[in-house]
């Protein structure tokens, strides 16, 4: 897996968009598709694609396109989909109920096995079929069940003393959704969801766009 690392991020971060597009041509049928066709419906150009696509070898051929169902399975297994990932929810609040309701048995190998938090209202309770554990018992949770992965949905006042925490388990991953970039966890894989960058990018397009309206104008 060494090659993979001398892979740019950018190609990485363009991999979870071709799995999702191949998905939806294997749920209509389509066997083979060229890069062009691809590019048509994925909104990379057709270099792009090849280029992307050729960091990992053995997909498509000239002449014949791409194996849907072959380049499928084999984003798959470079994005690691089939490995089974045992996580835990960090903040049961809104956002941490809406990701434990998200069918990720279905799209990845991520399980959930329980949320914690501590607010003494919600601990006892069972969310979607999860139970809600009071902080205080995370770090044995995570070592009594080999969990890998940890989202965090606490607010950020809180978000970093909860990495600290999971520094000192077995946590390999963390998926942070608190407004805050974590510090200190070299040996934990994070990768931090700030939601309000992706808000902002629509602000900024919803601006272009009335500007370009008034120039027509």
């Amino acid at each position: 897996m060494n090659d993979k690392k001398k892979i740019s991020m950018a190609v990485i971060r363009r991999l979870p968009k071709y799995h999702r597009y191949l998905q939806e041509l294997l749920d209509k049928g389509v066997m083979r598709i060229s890069s062009k066709e691809l590019s048509k419906i994925i909104g990379f150009t057709a270099s792009q694609i090849r280029q992307d696509l050729n960091n990992f070898g053995g997909f498509g051929q000239q002449g014949y396109g791409y194996n849907v169902q072959e380049l499928f399975l084999g984003i798959q297994e470079i994005l690691a989909l089939k490995q089974t990932y045992k996580t835990v929810i960090i903040g049961a609040g809104n956002m941490g109920q809406a990701l434990a309701n998200y069918p990720w048995n279905q799209t990845s190998g991520f399980e959930i096995q329980a949320l914690f938090d501590i607010n003494p209202k919600l601990v006892g309770l069972t969310i979607h079929g999860l139970h809600i554990y009071d902080i205080e018992t995370l770090s044995d949770y995570i070592q009594e069940n080999q969990i890998n992965v940890a989202f965090i949905c606490t607010p950020k006042e809180r978000a970093q003393e909860i990495a600290d925490i999971l520094s000192k388990t077995s946590i390999q991953g963390i998926w942070n959704f608190s407004p805050i970039d974590l510090d200190g966890l070299d040996d934990i894989v994070v990768e931090n969801v700030h939601l309000s960058d992706s808000l902002f990018v629509l602000s900024y397009l919803l601006n272009e766009d009335a500007d370009e309206e008034s120039e027509r104008r």
